[in-house]
């Protein structure tokens, strides 16, 4: 029985965050009572002339150069036409042959294997609308006001050989998208969505199998889901001596397994022709050249800096470039001088992240600042406070809004490093836990943490834990 591999290409469709759609000067707007934000040109109204929207080429193009593709000096639109309910116009303003930006790529590292992933093209188009289903309305409901928001759509070469390197790709695309503040990337909202293509071939061989493409893939768990799914029923076909069909299908999340929609549809099927109501994209090399050198420091770049720079490792540098807002306040606290960046990912990554989680706050949005929580690390860090206290103070920072200096001094949270006043103590919780120390003796080692234990409940937390290890060793010795 051969062993079979999976190739997978992968199309993301994500709603740009422009002020109004397309064509025409709709609000983009999400979450608006049905249909409100449309017009006639967003409805296809007959004598309505669309008008293409400047900022979504800059975006696209912005894209292009943070996935190393070719920008077309010159490009065109087309009609797609095709026939369904939430198209109002029966056609949908796409690019066809000449797409603004194509023959990119992006690398990724998924289970410790690096890919470099061929980006066919991208291309600007309009948005469809939103089918709904309501339990008190017997048919479908249609609300036509995401007609017209801009899309960017992304297509990959199959290179992708596992549902794990689909995740990778996904969520770096993600990062990207965020860090040029071009797309909101809420899945929920359906801002970024995917079409998955699958298909299977025994392991050496250098012919494509027949691709499936699964719709209705909502969020980027589904996708390494319904990629798992897909390649196994296509072997399991072959494996049966069958033959695996070209379709599209739905992949049902909740039932974990997809479905059969249609036929799968050819370029030839959706009679593309030049979109006659809109003139061609020219785009200077002036202007491509300018969006380039606007890019920021893109998510790889970071995670390589954060690693080479402050020793960190890469899963750490990771999760703290996941999102612009909390490299940007890593990068903030670094700039203060006044602790070690690895204390400070450290922070970020437990105790920050920890109540982001718990209230969906992001940390850079509160009273902890960077320079207050730099000024409490330092504070950790020079064994003015223990790590315990630190967590407190951390805590009453943000819910009295005040300075770590004033809340150490005021709860009485400055560590004890007086060596005498230590040893004193020591001396009164050895003599109170005389058995412990009998157990020590005897080479019961685990006594030495219980001991210590005391001794910081003794001192009300706020002795030199450091100090007072050595100072009770040499005691017990």
């Amino acid at each position: 029985m051969p062993q079979f591999e999976t190739v997978i290409g992968l199309e993301v469709h994500a709603e740009l965050n422009t002020a109004s759609k397309i064509y025409c000067s709709c609000k983009n707007a999400f979450s608006r009572e049905p249909n409100t934000q449309i017009c006639p040109v967003c409805m296809g109204l007959p004598g309505a002339l669309p008008v293409l929207n400047k900022k979504v080429v800059d975006y696209a193009i912005r894209m292009g150069h943070a996935l190393h593709c070719r920008i077309r000096s010159v490009s065109r639109q087309d009609r797609k036409n095709y026939f369904y309910p939430d198209l109002p116009k029966a056609y949908q303003i796409s690019q066809a042959q000449f797409p603004l930006c194509e023959n990119g790529f992006l690398e990724i590292e998924a289970d410790g294997i690096q890919r470099r992933v061929g980006i066919a093209r991208i291309h600007i188009e309009e948005d469809a609308g939103k089918l709904l289903h309501d339990s008190a309305c017997t048919g479908t409901l249609v609300d036509f006001n995401r007609c017209g928001v801009p899309l960017i759509e992304i297509v990959t070469q199959p290179d992708l050989r596992s549902s794990s390197e689909a995740k990778a790709f996904l969520d770096a695309i993600k990062f990207i998208l965020r860090y040029l503040n071009i797309s909101d990337c809420r899945m929920q909202e359906g801002s970024i969505r995917c079409d998955v293509n699958v298909s299977v071939r025994p392991v050496g061989s250098t012919e494509y199998g027949t691709r499936c493409e699964m719709k209705n893939v909502n969020s980027f768990s589904a996708a390494v889901r319904g990629i798992a799914y897909e390649a196994q029923r296509q072997i399991a076909i072959l494996e049966a001596g069958g033959i695996v069909e070209q379709e599209t299908r739905r992949w049902d999340d909740a039932a974990g397994r997809s479905v059969p929609m249609r036929s799968k549809e050819d370029a030839h099927d959706y009679r593309y022709f030049p979109e006659p109501d809109l003139l061609s994209i020219v785009v200077d090399e002036a202007r491509v050249r300018m969006l380039y050198e606007s890019l920021p420091e893109l998510p790889d770049a970071k995670i390589r800096r954060y690693c080479r720079e402050y020793g960190i490792t890469r899963e750490e540098a990771v999760q703290l470039a996941e999102t612009p807002e909390r490299a940007a306040y890593f990068d903030t606290c670094v700039m203060q001088a006044q602790c070690s960046a690895q204390s400070i990912c450290n922070w970020l990554l437990a105790d920050a992240a920890k109540y982001t989680n718990d209230t969906g706050i992001p940390i850079s949005d509160t009273c902890m600042t960077p320079q207050r929580l730099t000024a409490l690390i330092a504070a950790v860090e020079e064994g003015q406070i223990s790590n315990s206290a630190g967590k407190t103070v951390f805590q009453e920072v943000l819910r009295q809004d005040k300075e770590p200096a004033q809340l150490i001094a005021a709860l009485g949270l400055q560590q004890n490093s007086d060596s005498a006043a230590l040893a004193q103590l020591i001396d009164t919780v050895l003599a109170a836990n005389a058995k412990s120390v009998a157990d020590y003796c005897r080479g019961k080692t685990n006594a030495l943490g219980y001991l210590v234990g005391q001794c910081m409940k003794a001192s009300g937390g706020t002795a030199n834990p450091k100090m007072l290890r050595e100072i009770l060793i040499q005691k017990l010795e």
